[in-house]
């Protein structure tokens, strides 16, 4: 790739990023890894003459937590487009953790972003994508085919997601109902781009902060953000809309739980319209110890159906997560 493609952000971890653990937030992580994405999405769709416009996030691929980041660490993120087609762009991202007294480093994440640009005269308007030069052929092959598979899940995504959250009384410790939190926030211009939409970097840190609630819930310990499935970006969040970030338990296994969070938005300044599904995930969070050893989770109890169903398909995740995992460490120990 052109080292014009390429972009690097640093900042050290304070007090207000972390848990009371002294751990960071996941939900920190993710924002700085969106800052660094729009950053040189903006920068490169508006690399060559043509309609001015924003990189808005759309999707957000799995990222894993490979390992824990303490508050006095420097994150270094790291961004490099690697594919582009012609209203979309494919951002890679690592997050590596730096001790500034020892000098020690460590990578402490990888994700993959896509962005569509989107233009300042007219924010319904996708502008074209300038194309990158790719070293081989293969790379844009296999950009393209990381492109299909992101456009269908995206597809498939938001056909199912017509589910509420409704309160529960009284509920049972380790239920659905026990942990199920919501955040109520209000848009400010502060959480917005130059269009007047919501950063996804904004929306995520909210929606990991949900997550990190209805786990702590369950498990009444330390807990740390493990990974985050795909994050779907359905549509854009307006300045003045008033959101909800809800959040509940699907699945446990030995030691990590699955929490789905989505986020709802209610348009009350400019435009009367009906609440709409905005974004939705998957989160999933480890429960550590003190020491920051991992402790075994609390099953979770479903009283439902559709808790049952739900807790199958978060096995059905779960069990295809760690058989990917499994398949990519004997590739390494063959090498």
């Amino acid at each position: 790739m052109l080292a014009a493609m390429s972009r690097q952000l640093s900042r050290i971890m304070r007090p207000d990023d972390a848990n009371i653990a002294g751990n960071v937030h996941g939900g920190t992580i993710l924002k700085m890894i969106e800052e660094a994405g729009a950053i040189i999405s903006t920068r490169h769709c508006n690399s060559q003459a043509g309609e001015p416009c924003v990189a808005a996030l759309a999707r957000v691929e799995r990222t894993d937590f490979l390992s824990p980041m303490c508050i006095g660490e420097v994150a270094n993120v790291s961004a490099e487009i690697t594919y582009t087609s012609r209203h979309s762009v494919e951002v890679q991202v690592n997050v590596m953790s730096e001790n500034i007294l020892t000098g020690a480093k460590k990578v402490t994440n990888k994700a993959t972003l896509w962005y569509v640009p989107l233009s300042l005269k007219n924010v319904n308007k996708v502008v074209e994508v300038p194309p990158i030069q790719y070293a081989r052929k293969e790379q844009e092959d296999e950009g393209k085919k990381r492109y299909e598979e992101q456009k269908l899940d995206r597809l498939e995504t938001k056909q199912r997601n017509g589910d509420v959250i409704l309160p529960v009384i009284n509920p049972e410790p380790h239920t659905v109902g026990y942990s199920q939190s919501s955040l109520i926030h209000l848009v400010g211009p502060s959480d917005c781009t130059l269009l007047g939409f919501v950063h996804g970097g904004v929306t995520m840190k909210l929606m990991d902060e949900v997550a990190g609630i209805v786990a702590a819930r369950h498990c009444k310990t330390n807990i740390v953000t493990a990974s985050v499935d795909a994050i779907n970006f359905h549509e854009k969040i307006k300045k003045g809309c008033v959101i909800t970030v809800s959040g509940r338990m699907t699945f446990t296994s030995n030691k990590s739980m699955e929490i789905e969070v989505f986020v709802d938005a209610d348009p009350f300044v400019d435009e009367p319209r009906e609440r709409y599904r905005a974004v939705s995930a998957f989160f999933t969070y480890v429960s550590l110890s003190k020491e920051g050893r991992p402790l075994p989770v609390p099953q979770l109890l479903t009283e439902t159906e559709d808790e049952k169903r739900r807790f199958e398909e978060g096995k059905g995740r779960y069990l295809q997560t760690k058989a990917k995992r499994q398949a990519q460490m004997q590739q390494a120990a063959q090498q």
